[in-house]
């Protein structure tokens, strides 16, 4: 390959660089103000250059500074070998920050559980040295880490709130996790009203699922029966299925309820459901690392809900 670039003889980095910036200016002196050098300097480097190729590069006079044609095709050559050179360079470095370092990310403590473990075993196989930290967190808590930086990003509940940024990631029906004892009724299905009359085990006021939940019973002029409140959905899934009381939670959560004692109804009149998303902060440029993740958080939860953006 070498002999292939004899051509080049001396020519170095700092000419072409030079070059490029009297040749983008028009003034050597212009030129030499870019590039923190002195005027002579400039104009000895454009003479040096020209000697090397055996041609001249610009048509100077008193008042200006013009390429000749052979300038012309050395400055499209030389800004086509730069950019190529420093695309290989920035993709060198992201190959280079993808094989070591360290991550964060808050989650709510249900896509944690459900749809992060399959991804993340995929992603630390795919990159060993990349070590990832996932905090589980209330709503509250998980704008505050996103907003903070304190976390690369986030992924929860998507809201009305022009200070983020959220890429939908799933839309889910809140459900209702119902005992027989409760709702003996053969149907798969409860109104939110007959739901509001029974015993309720909620999410605790702290999270995103409540605060829908109150909304929608507010709007439906409802006061519920609130027995319990928990953080964790496990909990309340527990509760439910020992008789406790009933239970509002999003679907992905009602995966795991599987005693014979009650039953995942749907809920009706009004039905609801909860979007869920990554969460970034505006302009925010994540690592090469980070965003790998994030776009494979994205694109594994999309697949296992089936959805599509719109």
């Amino acid at each position: 390959m070498a002999h292939e670039l004899d051509h080049l003889g001396n020519i170095n980095m700092k000419l072409l660089q030079t070059f490029l910036a009297v040749a983008e200016r028009g003034s050597f002196r212009l030129a030499a103000s870019a590039v923190h050098r002195s005027h002579s300097a400039v104009s000895a480097q454009i003479q040096q250059l020209e000697e090397q190729l055996g041609v001249r590069l610009f048509e100077r006079t008193t008042r200006s500074v013009a390429l000749t044609d052979e300038g012309r095709l050395l400055r499209d050559s030389a800004w086509r070998a730069l950019y190529e050179l420093d695309l290989g360079l920035r993709q060198i470095k992201e190959t280079s920050d993808l094989k070591r370092g360290q991550l964060s990310l808050a989650s709510s403590p249900n896509l944690a559980s459900v749809y992060l473990p399959r991804v993340l075993a995929e992603f630390t196989k795919a990159y060993p040295q990349i070590s990832v930290d996932v905090h589980e967190l209330t709503s509250a808590e998980l704008f505050e880490a996103a907003r903070s930086r304190k976390v690369d990003f986030a992924i929860g509940p998507q809201a009305e709130d022009s200070s983020f940024r959220f890429q939908t990631i799933l839309i889910e029906p809140l459900q209702a996790l119902v005992p027989w004892t409760y709702y003996p009724k053969l149907t798969s299905r409860i109104s939110l009203a007959d739901l509001a009359r029974l015993p309720l085990l909620l999410s605790s006021s702290a999270t995103a699922v409540r605060a829908l939940i109150d909304a929608k019973m507010a709007e439906a002029g409802l006061v519920p029966t609130v027995r319990f409140q928990f953080v964790q959905a496990q909990t309340i899934i527990a509760m439910a299925e020992a008789g406790v009381g009933a239970a509002i939670l999003p679907a992905s959560s009602l995966t795991r309820a599987t005693a014979p004692s009650a039953r995942i109804l749907e809920i009706v009149k009004p039905a609801f459901q909860r979007k869920m998303a990554l969460i970034t902060l505006p302009n925010q440029t994540l690592s090469p690392a980070a965003a790998r993740l994030a776009e494979k958080i994205i694109q594994d939860v999309r697949a296992a809900t089936q959805y599509r953006e719109t």
